[in-house]
């Protein structure tokens, strides 16, 4: 099956994990380049990862070459392009502006981001801005404040990503709190770096509408049970996994024990660049790991739309263009 030519969705997309090579790589020489990387493929081999610590590190050393609101719509730009290329229908994606708020303002940040929005109408777009735990409450309820006067720009919701292990849920409740208040969805990664009481935290302390990644919920059998009575989707991200060292194999991937249990999924590339992966090579990593046949693979990727955060009709839009243009290239074939 070519899962390059199916339509598909993404809700767990970093854009400044996803910026493509060559365009990472004009941005290193714009701003003095790298003695280390001197040419793709040295840039290409930086991101092999020993572990969850390591990526980490190689997130904030790529986010050095990001310095001016042109910058964030050159890799717009290129993000988006690239995913019409793999015929993504819809995304829901992530971006970090307090990362950069020390030189940037963020209000600035996400109206360059929603330029290039306006402007690649092939793909419909909204965004999750990203929080770091790193940068602690207070530092992030702020950048919450400054994101809610731009909301209007195609931000639907937050998330809260950076150093699991150091900084758990609990250290984040009156952000969600206020998060909700604004009128925000709300998505945290747990169950990546830390285990499944990171999980459980972020579903009963910080009341999250979905959970980022979620791969280490197998470790108790009471949450999957929560999460399948409860129907709290889970963002998967199979081959980061693989690639961080969370799974030491794709067959370990929880994915087909949260399907069995009837717990609502995606599947998505979260830095697909800097897993040297896509969403067609997620599907096919999936497919060869269980074996899945074209009907599971189909129904996974409407369960994709229906765990996203657009309205009823839009939902049921997206779910009538992926059978219409499914049953074309069926046609095509006989």
């Amino acid at each position: 099956m070519d899962f390059s030519s199916i339509p598909k969705i993404e809700n767990h997309l970093h854009l400044e994990g996803a910026i493509p090579y060559e365009t990472l790589w004009q941005l290193i020489q714009k701003y003095g380049g790298d003695r280390e990387v001197t040419n793709l493929n040295k840039l290409k081999e930086k991101f092999k990862f020993r572990d969850f610590n390591h990526f980490i590190e190689m997130w904030i050393w790529k986010n050095q070459f990001i310095k001016e609101y042109e910058d964030f719509k050159i890799i717009s730009d290129a993000v988006f392009k690239d995913l019409v290329d793999q015929n993504v229908k819809y995304a829901e994606i992530f971006i970090s502006p307090s990362i950069f708020k020390k030189k940037l303002e963020i209000q600035r940040i996400v109206e360059a981001i929603s330029g290039s929005i306006i402007e690649n109408p092939k793909i419909k777009i909204n965004l999750i801005v990203d929080l770091v735990r790193n940068f602690e409450q207070e530092n992030e309820i702020r950048t919450l404040e400054e994101i809610n006067e731009v909301k209007d720009h195609g931000i639907i919701g937050i998330g809260i990503g950076g150093s699991e292990n150091d900084f758990p849920p609990e250290l984040f409740v009156d952000l969600f709190e206020k998060a909700r208040n604004y009128g925000f969805k709300t998505t945290a990664h747990a169950g990546e770096a830390a285990g499944a009481d990171s999980i459980w935290k972020a579903i009963k302390l910080l009341r999250v509408d979905r959970i980022g990644h979620g791969t280490r919920a197998i470790e108790d059998v009471k949450l999957l049970d929560y999460l399948s009575e409860y129907k709290i989707p889970i963002e998967l991200c199979p081959i980061s996994n693989f690639r961080t060292k969370v799974i030491k194999s794709m067959d370990e991937h929880p994915f087909k024990i949260f399907q069995e249990r009837k717990i609502p999924v995606s599947i998505n590339t979260d830095d697909p660049k800097m897993f040297d992966t896509s969403l067609a090579e997620e599907y096919q990593a999936l497919t060869e790991a269980f074996n899945l046949n074209k009907k599971e693979i189909f129904t996974t990727i409407i369960d994709s739309i229906n765990t996203t955060w657009l309205k009823k009709e839009e939902k049921e839009k997206l779910i009538f263009e992926f059978e219409k243009e499914m049953r074309i290239a069926e046609l095509n074939k006989q």
